[in-house]
């Protein structure tokens, strides 16, 4: 699906991500694809994105990696995660409901399976927005939908990856720290985490 927003993206990753330096060729080809660099340049500021454009966002995590101290392979992984997770929000038809393959994220997902078959990297990008809508959802009824939280908590093959680019995406500022939070205590309280 091809249009007139995936070529009106600058031509420098840089202007697109600030301080962004491909360190793996992974990273070098996901962000040669217009329709990414697209997604990248996509945003104003708006409410838990104040820093506006997806690219501004991506910039924000890839300087909290560097500030955790992230090595190796958990490193290479989230940067991709990051680079890739919100990207697709511009493909979003807003006149239809954000879910199924309408939502931001499985899109994300869809263009991720294009470049990797890892599964737990996989459902990080496809389900990283579920904790904060079970949340949310908890708010507004007064309990937990436990049978979706259930469904979620089946297709993350690996948690701490989870939980950790959960933390991450929600430590950026705009974000509200309580839905970290809980979800972190939900999985503590599980013993799904240590």
């Amino acid at each position: 699906m091809s249009s007139s927003v995936d070529r009106a993206y600058p031509s420098d990753m840089e202007e697109l991500v600030s301080g962004f330096e491909p360190e793996t060729d992974l990273e070098r080809a996901v962000s040669e694809a217009p329709e990414l660099r697209a997604g990248l340049a996509w945003g104003q500021p708006r409410a838990g994105h104040p820093e506006g454009s997806v690219g501004a966002h991506v910039a924000d995590l890839l300087r909290a990696i560097d500030e955790r101290g992230e090595t190796g392979e958990r490193r290479r992984v989230l940067r991709f995660i990051a680079l890739v997770h919100d990207a697709f929000k511009y493909r979003v038809h807003e006149w239809l409901p954000k879910t199924g393959t309408n939502h931001h994220a499985a899109r994300a997902r869809a263009f991720a399976e294009r470049y990797i078959d890892d599964e737990p990297i996989l459902a990080v990008i496809e389900l990283h927005d579920r904790p904060y809508s079970l949340w949310r959802k908890m708010r507004r009824h007064g309990k937990l939908d436990e049978a979706g939280f259930e469904r979620m908590m089946a297709r993350i093959p690996d948690p701490g990856l989870f939980l950790m680019f959960v933390e991450l995406d929600g430590s950026t500022e705009g974000k509200r720290p309580e839905p970290i939070e809980w979800f972190r205590d939900e999985l503590r309280s599980r013993g799904i985490i240590a």
